[in-house]
């Protein structure tokens, strides 16, 4: 019960910064001829309107006649048509609300691993998934931690767009008019030496992979391979980190299967003197000619 009502309040808490955020991305857009304005005047629901901004840039409203509102963003519209209101005595203490409902400028950029880059017009906000699906979804390379520009420049979103449903409230961020979606290549481990396929392998696992995971996608070690001698090697600023991978030991469960990184490169040796004493400069090189493989 207790796990329950915290789910439920990590819930609430989720829509509440989701919601405080699309109100943010609102207030930066600028109303522009043939944007659909949604208003809303509290404790008067007979002026509540739908009313798409003319060519001249203006809205008419009931009692108040035509609001230039062009150029302006959400809240200084909202004042705008409360101080029409008042000025007019029309009401004595307006609390106006205006929404976009719908946008003329419509187009959406979504770049980089997906299968169908372009732009995409949307005429009202639309979320991630959907957007991502217009694109044609993510390529077998596609890194799933994309980032989302906004148009106004003023936040960029990373975001981790996860195949679990459990995980998809994350991913179910809006995207407005003028956003760019930018989705990077996914990370790539090599697995070389004496393996069933040495190549290149995708992280497509959500961006992880474990030591067992690149020897089977490599479809395993060669009988003739020295198993007690697999080495990892790691670019960090540079600098090239080599360390043992207990190969035999992580098999049995006896001690934890690494988590390896993008650009890692698992080397196991043939058993044969010559090709364990092989430099790790020599097995860099061979990495970066290795072929590719996207698929599991």
């Amino acid at each position: 019960m207790t796990r329950l009502l915290l789910a439920a309040i990590l819930l609430v808490s989720s829509l509440q910064a989701q919601a405080q955020s699309d109100s943010k991305i609102q207030e930066s857009l600028r109303i522009a001829p043939g944007d659909l304005l949604h208003i809303i005047v509290l404790r008067e629901p007979d002026l509540e309107r739908r009313v798409r901004v003319c060519d001249s840039g203006e809205i008419s409203l009931p009692l108040i006649g035509a609001i230039e509102v062009r150029g302006l963003n959400v809240p200084e519209a909202a004042a705008e048509i409360s101080r029409r209101y008042l000025d007019g005595q029309f009401l004595r203490h307006p609390d106006v609300s205006v929404s976009l409902e719908e946008f003329t400028t419509q187009q959406v950029s979504v770049l980089g691993q997906v299968v169908k880059p372009g732009t995409f017009s949307i005429p009202a906000p639309r979320s991630l998934i959907d957007m991502l699906a217009m694109a044609g979804g993510f390529t077998d390379i596609a890194d799933r931690h994309l980032t989302i520009e906004r148009a106004d420049r003023s936040q960029a979103a990373e975001v981790f767009v996860s195949n679990r449903a459990d995980d998809a409230l994350e991913a179910n961020v809006l995207i407005y008019p003028g956003d760019k979606i930018l989705v990077p290549k996914a990370g790539i481990v090599y697995v070389l030496g004496d393996v069933g396929r040495p190549g290149g392998y995708v992280m497509q696992n959500e961006s992880r992979m474990t030591v067992l995971q690149a020897i089977a996608m490599a479809t395993g070690t060669n009988r003739t391979a020295s198993e007690s001698h697999v080495r990892l090697l790691r670019n960090k600023d540079g600098e090239i980190e080599e360390q043992q991978i207990p190969l035999k030991e992580i098999e049995r469960g006896a001690v934890p299967d690494p988590l390896l990184e993008a650009n890692d490169v698992l080397y196991v040796p043939f058993n044969f003197g010559k090709h364990i004493v092989m430099g790790s400069g020599s097995i860099m090189a061979s990495a970066s000619s290795a072929l590719i493989y996207a698929g599991h």
